[in-house]
């Protein structure tokens, strides 16, 4: 029985305040809900105003919008580098990485949010907290999941194509990449199954599963009617570039629920990654307890979203306030490039001179 939406909205704000009380004391010092109260108290509701209006316009954009923040801080941590066009020292951004491009969708409104935001509280707002923020506004308004974002990110001046391709997880990974992958960002296995679940909304192109699926279903893991409809749906000729793309919850593919999982056990899963959770001893009892609960389901992913949106962030003086979510400041354009080239992804400078310390 699904719950009402005042009643599911309570449980998810009582589990996300539970949430920040849980999450490392490092954590909680330098993010913090409410971090602008003060300089730009209108913040917030002008990222959901911006979100609300694209949502009405296109219902595909509240999923875009999440994956955009789950692949943001995929890689180096939740600093907006994912919405750099350009890098600043030269070479290949994130957005043009095989598993961002041309998949990844969003960016428009962010740009959106970020130009309402300035106009009201100008060098304020980083793009990375905006996009939280407008990340939470497409869970609140798929699922009725309303939660508290703890804020103060800073931008980061960085974007990689190959950090991208180090870092996202793909449609084909197995059990063990996936529980590695999100271990590698200080995500346990739990969380990893729990973030699945936003594959109830949204869509696919058929490059990410139409010849994966074919193995599939020679060892009869794949419904054979669901891969006859894919087959149909995809041309011979599916290729990165083919845009054709189909909705990966065949139930209900526009509503943030858990009917992704109950559709796994039917082998109704779009992809092997979201197959491999009832395959695997380790996973199938989570993906079987959110099939049964959707309550449970949305208090465990509204606290996993949470964490995921600390992952290496930057805060203080760290990175900076981006005017444009697309280009780092002029300012720190060379400054960027000099920092990438001395300190790799995940390496600080304080990190960098205490190894200086310990080796001399």
């Amino acid at each position: 029985m699904r719950m009402g939406s005042g009643m599911a909205g309570s449980v998810a704000a009582v589990v996300a305040a539970v949430c920040l009380l849980l999450l490392p004391a490092a954590s909680l010092a330098q993010l913090q809900v409410g971090f602008y109260n003060t300089s730009c108290p209108n913040a917030e509701a002008l990222v959901r105003q911006v979100v609300t209006a694209a949502f009405a316009n296109n219902s595909g954009v509240a999923p875009g919008l999440i994956r955009l923040h789950f692949h943001d801080c995929f890689v180096r941590g939740c600093d907006a580098s994912v919405l750099l066009s350009v890098n600043p020292g030269g070479g290949r951004t994130e957005r043009v990485a095989a598993p961002n491009f041309p998949s990844l969708r969003g960016f428009e409104v962010i740009d959106a949010a970020k130009a309402a935001v300035e106009q009201s509280c100008p060098r304020t707002v980083s793009c990375a907290d905006i996009l939280a923020f407008a990340a939470r506004d497409s869970v609140n308004l798929t699922g009725n999941a309303f939660y508290q974002v703890p804020s103060g990110r800073r931008d980061g001046n960085v974007s990689s194509e190959d950090e991208a391709l180090d870092n996202l997880l793909g449609p084909n990974s197995t059990a063990q990449v996936l529980i590695d992958g999100f271990l590698k960002k200080g995500l346990n296995t739990e969380d990893m199954v729990v973030l699945s679940g936003s594959h109830t909304i949204g869509r696919s192109h058929c490059d990410s599963f139409l010849f994966k699926n074919r193995e599939r279903l020679a060892n009869g893991a794949i419904s054979p009617a669901y891969q006859a409809l894919l087959e149909a749906l995809c041309p011979p000729t599916t290729g990165p570039t083919t845009l054709i793309r189909t909705d990966m919850d065949v139930s209900t593919p526009t509503v943030l629920d858990n009917n992704y999982y109950k559709l796994l056990p039917l082998n109704l899963g779009l992809h092997f990654s979201d197959d491999q959770l009832v395959r695997n001893a380790t996973l199938a009892p989570f993906a079987s307890a959110f099939a049964a609960n959707e309550t449970l389901w949305k208090e465990k992913f509204v606290a996993a979203m949470i964490k995921m949106g600390n992952i290496e962030v930057k805060t203080g003086t760290q990175g900076e306030i981006r005017l444009n979510c697309s280009i780092v400041n002029p300012a720190s354009s060379s400054a960027a490039w000099i920092e990438m080239l001395r300190f790799p992804a995940g390496i600080t400078s304080d990190d960098a001179a205490a190894e200086e310390v310990a080796t001399s």
